[in-house]
């Protein structure tokens, strides 16, 4: 099985759910969402397979968040294309579909 994951290696969550997909025998594509940030585009294709809105993969404590409270889907996309520190993590996506690791075990559904 292959999967990918937006992972922040300084994560815990991150981490967790990066040993959980190795521990389930996948082969994992790691993607270091601050380095290579997605697109907006990528984004809500992610979101959509998932059956999440931007808006639940908003890192609300971050201080980018603060005016994106009431903001739409495609305002929200374009801000975390620009500051990826705004994507709730970690992302992962297989063949059957899109969960967000937290907790980790959120994505065995997916495994």
């Amino acid at each position: 099985m292959k999967a990918t994951i937006w992972h922040n290696p300084r994560c815990s969550k991150s981490r967790e759910t990066l040993a959980l997909l190795h521990d389930a025998g996948a082969e994992v594509e790691i993607v270091e969402y601050l380095r290579t940030p997605p697109s907006a585009e990528e984004l809500e294709r992610l979101f959509a397979r998932g059956g999440l809105t931007p808006a639940q993969l908003l890192r609300q404590a971050e201080a980018g968040a603060k005016g994106l409270t009431d903001a739409n889907d495609a305002t929200i996309l374009a801000a975390m294309a620009a500051d990826p520190i705004l994507i709730e993590r970690p992302l992962v996506e297989t063949e059957k579909g899109v969960r967000l690791g937290r907790p980790p075990e959120a994505v065995r559904e997916i495994l």
